[in-house]
C-alpha cells in the first residue's frame, strides 16, 4: 500500500523560509559543494571569495589600492580601503537578500557580484560574522551568529582610513572538520593580483603583487626552459589574453570574467579556442587541425563584460552570450574573436622568429598525432571490449557529468592496487557515487615516455578509459580521483608512479584540484568500551594516554587489513583526503626528472644528508 496518499497536503504544509533559513537548508545553491577544504572548489573558499570580491570591486572602481588578508584553519579577516559601507545601511547590505550597490551599473558597470547574495550567505553560514564600515571620521559595526544579529553599535567617531573590515569564522556543523589549505589560498590571491595589476594585496603578512597582469601569471606556470617561443602578452579595453607554446601535453588554460577565476570556463573560453585556432589558419593560410594548434599550449584569458551572467552562483563557468545587457551588443565570441584575430595576426607579422617557432610546433603535433591514429585505434578497440567485462572498474551510478544531479561534485574513482585493498573498498564504498579501480601490481615509471605508452599499456589505457579523458578534461567522470595505496615502501612507490602517470600525461587533472591521496589510519586503540582511530603517531600516544590501562593496540600495515565494516568509516563523510596541489613556481618536467628520473647526484647528495639510521633515531629519540 502506498503511505503517501495519506500524507496532509493544506495550508499548512506550506513554509516560507527567511533569508538565512533558506540559505542554511540549501548552501549548495549559494556555495556548491560544501567539503572540508582539501578541495580548491570547496565552499568555505567560495566564501572567502565573495568577501574579496567586494573589496575587488572597490579597488576596480578606483577606491583602495590595498586589500589586507588574515586567514587561519577557520578564522578570515578581509581590510579593504575603499568607500566604506554608507554606515545607514551596514546591517541591511550583509543581512538582507537583494539589497547592495551593484544594481546601480553606475557604481559598479562591470563588477562580479549582481545578485545581492554573495555577503549574505557568507553571514548566514558563519558561526561568528562581524562587520565594520568606517566613512569620513564615523564608524558602524555589527556581529551575528548564523545570520542571526546579536550586536549593533551607533555611528561612533574613529580615527581608522575609510574601508571595510569583514571577519568570519564558517559554520563548523555545516563545513565539518574543514581547515583552509594555505597552498590554495595563495594561489588565489595571486589571480587577484594578477588581474589588478598594481593593486596589493597583503596576505598573512607577506606582500603580493603584480605590475604585468597575465604576462606575469604565465611566466609563473610556465618553465622558461621549456617553452617554444617568449610569451605573447596583447592588452585591449576590457579584453587581455597571454598565450605561449610549451611541450606538455593537453592544453592549459586560465580564464577569467570580471576579476573572477571560472575554472570551468565559459562563452569566453570557448571563443577564445576557437579565435586562436581562426586566426592561426588565416595568418599562415592553412587548414590546420584545431587540436594541432592548440596542444601544449599555455594560455590566459580575461574579459570585462557588463552584468555578466553565470551558470551558477558559485560563478565559475561564464554563461553570457552578449558583452552588456543591450541585445544589439556584440556576442561574447564575436568580441573575442575580433580581438584575437586583429591583434595576433599584427603580432606574428612583426614577430617572425614567433610565427617560425608556432609553426614548427603545430607541425610536430601533426606528425606526433599521425603517428599515435594507428596505435590509438587498436587499443579503444581493446578498451571497448574491456569495457563489456571490466573487472578492473566497479563503477558507480553517478558521475561528474550528470549536471542536473547535485552529488556529481561527489564522484569519486578510487585507484587501488590489489584485491584484497580493493576488495575491501568495494564492499564499504558509497555505490551512487564511489567507483573503484584495481591496478595488478606495480605500474610502469612512464616518465620520460611519450604519450603512445597509454595506448601500449592495457592498465594505463583502461584507467584513461574509466576517466574518460583521452579527448582532455570536459569529459571527467569523476571528480575526484583517489589513490588508495598501503601505508609502507610499496604503497608508496605505486603512489609516486600514479601521480608520474598523470603529471606527465593529465596535468590538467593535478592543476583543476582532481587528484588526492587517501589517508587511511596508521593504529587501532581499542578497550571494552571505546575504539579510537589514529593518523599518526602523535595520535595513538594521545589515544593510549586516554584510554590507560593498557589498551589493544592494532598496526595497519595495508589496506586489506581493514575489515570492510571499519573501512566504510574511513571514505565517508570523515574521509581524510590530501590534494595533490601544484604550487604556483613548480615545472612538472623537473619535478619529475628529480624524483623519478634516473638517479641524479641531486638526488643522491639529497638522501645521504637527510637519511636517518636506525642509531640516529635512537639518538633522538633520547634528546627529546
Amino acid at each position: 500500500m502506498d503511505n503517501s496518499t495519506n500524507v496532509q497536503y493544506d495550508e499548512d504544509s506550506i513554509r516560507s523560509l527567511d533569508w538565512k533559513e533558506h540559505i542554511r537548508l540549501r548552501p549548495g545553491m549559494y556555495i556548491g559543494k560544501l567539503g572540508d577544504g582539501s578541495s580548491i572548489d570547496d565552499g568555505i573558499y567560495v566564501l572567502v571569495k565573495e568577501i574579496v570580491d567586494n573589496s575587488i570591486d572597490e579597488h576596480m572602481m578606483g577606491n583602495g589600492k590595498t586589500i589586507e588578508i588574515k586567514i587561519s584553519e577557520h578564522r578570515v579577516e578581509v581590510r579593504d580601503y575603499g568607500r566604506g559601507i554608507p554606515l545607514g545601511k551596514v546591517v541591511d547590505c550583509v543581512s538582507k537578500i537583494n539589497t547592495g550597490g551593484k544594481y546601480d551599473s553606475g557604481a559598479f558597470q562591470k563588477s562580479v557580484g549582481l545578485n545581492g547574495v554573495g555577503t549574505k550567505a557568507v553571514n548566514a553560514l558563519s558561526h561568528y560574522f562581524k562587520v565594520s564600515s568606517f566613512r569620513d571620521g564615523k564608524a558602524k559595526i555589527a556581529e551575528f551568529q548564523q545570520g542571526v544579529l546579536t550586536h549593533e553599535s551607533g555611528e561612533e567617531p574613529t580615527n581608522q582610513r575609510n574601508g571595510t573590515h569583514m571577519v568570519f569564522e564558517p559554520d563548523g556543523t555545516i563545513f565539518k572538520n574543514f581547515r583552509y589549505i594555505p597552498q590554495f589560498l595563495n594561489n588565489m590571491i595571486w589571480n587577484y593580483c594578477y588581474l589588478n595589476a598594481g593593486l596589493t594585496i597583503v596576505f598573512n603578512g607577506q606582500k603580493y603583487i603584480s605590475q604585468n597582469g597575465l604576462l606575469d601569471l604565465l611566466q609563473s606556470k610556465s618553465d622558461p626552459e621549456a617553452i617554444r617561443y617568449p610569451i605573447i602578452h596583447l592588452k585591449g579595453e576590457d579584453i587581455e589574453f597571454a598565450m605561449t607554446h610549451g611541450n606538455q601535453y593537453g592544453e592549459e588554460y586560465y580564464s577569467f570574467v570580471n576579476g573572477q577565476y571560472t575554472t570551468q570556463g565559459g562563452t569566453h573560453l570557448s571563443a577564445f579556442r576557437e579565435s586562436i585556432v581562426k586566426a592561426v589558419r588565416e595568418h599562415f593560410g592553412k587548414d590546420y587541425a584545431p587540436e594541432d594548434v592548440r596542444s601544449s599550449i599555455i594560455a590566459a584569458v580575461a574579459v570585462r563584460i557588463q552584468e555578466p551572467v553565470f551558470e551558477s552562483q558559485t560563478k565559475t563557468k561564464l554563461g553570457s552570450n552578449t558583452v552588456t545587457p543591450d541585445p544589439n551588443s556584440p556576442t561574447v565570441r564575436t568580441f573575442v574573436n575580433d580581438f584575437v584575430k586583429e591583434r595576433l595576426d599584427n603580432y606574428l607579422h612583426m614577430h617572425t622568429e614567433t610565427r617560425d617557432a608556432i609553426k614548427k610546433r603545430i607541425e610536430q603535433s601533426e606528425r606526433e598525432r599521425k603517428e599515435l591514429a594507428g596505435i590509438k585505434k587498436l587499443a579503444n578497440e581493446r578498451a571497448k571490449k574491456a569495457n563489456l567485462h571490466n573487472k578492473k572498474l566497479r563503477d558507480c551510478r553517478m558521475h561528474l557529468t550528470d549536471a542536473k544531479n547535485e552529488l556529481r561534485y561527489e564522484t569519486t574513482l578510487f585507484v587501488t592496487e590489489g584485491d584484497s585493498a580493493s576488495g575491501s573498498i568495494t564492499k564499504s564504498r558509497n555505490i551512487q557515487t564511489q567507483a573503484v579501480f584495481s591496478l595488478r601490481g606495480k605500474p610502469l615509471n612512464c616518465f620520460g615516455l611519450t604519450k603512445k605508452i597509454v595506448y601500449e599499456n592495457e592498465e594505463f589505457n583502461l584507467l584513461q578509459h574509466a576517466l574518460d579523458i583521452e579527448n582532455g578534461v570536459e569529459n571527467l567522470r569523476f571528480n575526484r580521483i583517489v589513490i588508495a595505496t598501503d601505508a609502507d615502501v610499496d604503497g608508496m612507490h605505486i603512489r609516486l608512479l600514479l601521480m608520474t602517470f598523470f603529471l606527465q600525461f593529465f596535468p590538467d587533472l593535478v592543476r583543476n584540484g582532481h587528484l588526492y591521496v587517501l589517508e587511511t589510519p596508521l593504529f587501532r586503540v581499542r578497550n571494552k568500551k571505546e575504539t579510537i582511530y589514529c593518523y599518526s603517531e602523535e595520535e595513538k600516544q594521545a589515544a593510549v594516554e586516554k584510554l590507560g590501562n593498557k589498551p589493544e593496540i592494532t598496526r595497519f600495515k595495508g589496506l586489506g587489513e581493514i575489515s570492510p565494516s571499519e573501512f566504510g568509516r574511513f571514505i565517508g563523510e570523515d574521509m581524510h583526503l590530501e590534494p595533490i596541489i601544484l604550487q604556483k613556481e613548480t615545472s612538472i618536467q623537473k619535478l619529475l626528472a628529480y624524483y623519478m628520473g634516473k638517479n641524479t647526484p641531486d638526488r643522491q647528495k639529497f638522501i645521504i644528508e637527510n637519511l636517518k639510521t636506525e642509531k640516529s633515531i635512537e639518538e633522538l629519540a633520547l634528546a627529546m
